[in-house]
């Protein structure tokens, strides 16, 4: 049997019409009823708007409703040995594992998007083929600036004050250097406040002893135990995401396929630059789910 991980993208794959072929499946209306009870909008209509898709406030728990419902559809016909997710998808990951109740993670996915949108201060900038001994050693000797998300080898995300962050791009020598339309400085310190107000809604939700590993953004080694992925998904808004980590442990913990579940491929592009020995598939609607 081929030892398989299902990964799950974050913000950075929104797509217009996402989902749009299991809107009108039996199983999924009554999620999407639900969820918009939950939201107070149609994940329907805004899976259709490219302008509103565009908004933190709308791409979280869209996101969060189409991969878990495609997870869903995936689950009856096979079952993974591990899951993961970047950033907004380690919430996926979560309910995948069955760590919460689906309408308890939309919620925290709704908080969650309504801190991050309302963010204000900061900035981040995408560095692709760099060296990254320049980068460590200009990111440590410049304050209020972070190595946010460790994407690839040749891809990071980096995240700090508007003043910081451009210092670290102009003395890091890079192929490609771009600053993200973003309001704030996600996965840095600089979300300690907003991290400060969405930890006591977190804290209150029951996890459960995941039935499947997870492994986490801050802390890439396998777990199932509740209160640990807990303290981990604490640490995400203020920690960084350790992709590049995460794929170097497929292959060493036995993975030999890997399904990204949601739009876009992302994730398999940057696995594959990572780790060029997995399988690869996408599964980006239910035209692409196995018979």
């Amino acid at each position: 049997m081929v030892k398989t991980a299902w990964v799950f993208p974050g913000q950075g794959s929104q797509a217009v019409g996402m989902g749009i072929d299991i809107f009108d499946l039996p199983n999924s209306k009554e999620k999407f009823a639900q969820a918009e009870e939950i939201l107070g909008w149609s994940v329907i209509d805004i899976c259709q708007d490219e302008e509103k898709l565009a908004s933190t406030i709308y791409t979280q728990p869209c996101l969060y409703v189409v991969e878990s419902l495609l997870c869903d559809l995936l689950s009856e016909k096979q079952k993974p040995d591990l899951v993961a997710g970047h950033s907004l998808g380690e919430y996926i990951a979560l309910y995948a594992a069955g760590v919460f109740e689906w309408s308890n993670g939309l919620r925290l996915v709704k908080r969650r998007a309504e801190l991050m949108q309302n963010a204000s201060g900061g900035m981040m900038a995408a560095l692709m083929n760099f060296d990254r001994e320049q980068l460590s050693q200009v990111i440590s000797e410049t304050p209020d600036v972070v190595l946010a998300n460790d994407n690839s080898p040749a891809q990071v995300v980096i995240s700090g004050t508007p003043d910081a962050v451009q210092t670290v791009m102009s003395k890091v020598k890079a192929k490609r250097a771009i600053p993200l339309n973003v309001s704030g400085a996600f996965h840095s310190p600089l979300m300690e406040a907003a991290d400060n107000e969405y930890r006591e809604i977190l804290e209150a939700v029951e996890f459960q002893n995941a039935h499947i590993p997870v492994l986490s953004n801050v802390e890439p080694t396998p777990s199932t135990d509740a209160s640990s992925l807990k303290q981990r998904l604490l640490k995400q808004m203020t920690g960084n995401v350790r992709w590049r980590e995460i794929s170097l442990a497929l292959p060493e913990l036995g993975i030999e396929k890997v399904i990204e579940i949601g739009p876009g491929n992302v994730l398999t592009g940057l696995i594959k630059r990572t780790c060029s020995n997995l399988t690869l598939q996408n599964i980006r609607s239910c035209s692409e789910l196995p018979n």
